[in-house]
């Protein structure tokens, strides 16, 4: 049934998929009790050990041929990928969350300017307009929470989103190859740099079950759909996807701790829903056109 689809459709149904998984991921967050290097360490291990499996598991005999076949652009995925990840803890710890994620909706827009300076590959106007409206829809969300002051952090707030429109746009110009392979080789970097870092790796009590959990359907499942994605769709087109979690990750934690969105959260990230569906829509629609 997946092969029927258009790449359009294949790419949209990846990328939605791969940031649903991932939304839950701040309620993890909050309802466990590690600290930021234990919690970076686990979140590269367990990652790591899972896929690696499953591409043994899938590949059998070929499973080297796949790892040596990622080439200079998988290498280059590899140390982009790690990067990011680590970027990301460090910009949180370095300054406040809200100024971390305004940073990252930019990934959004540095994937279209990459694209169109790399792959030769232009963003068309509504992508744009669907780039520009939700990355100001992140800032209306966060704008009261804005601190000024943090330019470490702000910094790698901004190679976290650096790093993940590079990640898209590797993942494009290899459209042709396996680069979950790499994907599970920079989990493999994170987990050994955060080592380093880790006081104690006790997990206890409830930490037993959340922090697998967390790991395999947060981290795990949504890093190979997102890495597959760019096969079908542009990178600026997954990286849109990416700022679901923005609104969706603070509604689980409504549901689930009852702590309640601000107005500005709620208002704003009905707009971001409104946008991408919107967009997602017209781009189906452009390809069906195209088809027929």
């Amino acid at each position: 049934m997946f092969n029927k689809l258009t790449n359009q459709q294949k790419g949209s149904f990846l990328a939605f998929v791969g940031v649903m998984f991932i939304t839950p991921d701040s309620l993890f967050i909050r309802l466990s009790n590690i600290d930021t290097w234990s919690l970076l360490f686990y979140r590269g291990a367990i990652p790591f050990v899972v896929v690696l499996i499953g591409l043994i598991l899938f590949y059998k005999k070929n499973f080297f041929n796949a790892l040596f076949k990622i080439g200079l652009t998988g290498i280059f995925y590899v140390i982009s990928f790690s990067i990011c990840n680590i970027t990301f803890i460090i910009s949180i710890q370095n300054t406040n969350v809200a100024n971390t994620l305004i940073m990252v909706a930019m990934a959004p827009m540095l994937s279209a300017i990459l694209a169109a300076i790399f792959l030769k590959e232009p963003t068309n106007k509504e992508t744009w307009v669907a780039i520009f409206v939700t990355f100001f829809s992140v800032t209306f969300i966060f704008y009261d929470s804005i601190q000024i002051g943090n330019i470490v952090g702000d910094l790698f707030g901004f190679v976290t989103a650096l790093g993940l429109a590079i990640n898209a746009n590797l993942a494009r110009f290899a459209k042709d190859r396996d680069l979950v392979p790499s994907a599970v080789i920079g989990k493999l970097v994170v987990a050994i740099f955060a080592f380093f870092f880790v006081e104690k790796f006790d997990l206890v009590a409830t930490d037993k079950i959340i922090v697998p959990l967390m790991c395999i359907m947060c981290v795990a499942i949504p890093f190979v759909l997102v890495t597959i994605a760019p096969r079908y769709i542009s990178a600026p087109e997954v990286n849109l996807f990416f700022l679901l979690e923005v609104i969706l990750g603070p509604i689980w934690v409504w549901l689930i701790i009852k702590e309640q969105p601000s107005v500005q959260t709620i208002i704003g990230g009905i707009v971001i829903i409104i946008t991408i569906a919107l967009h997602s829509f017209l781009a189906l629609k452009k390809t069906q056109i195209k088809s027929t």
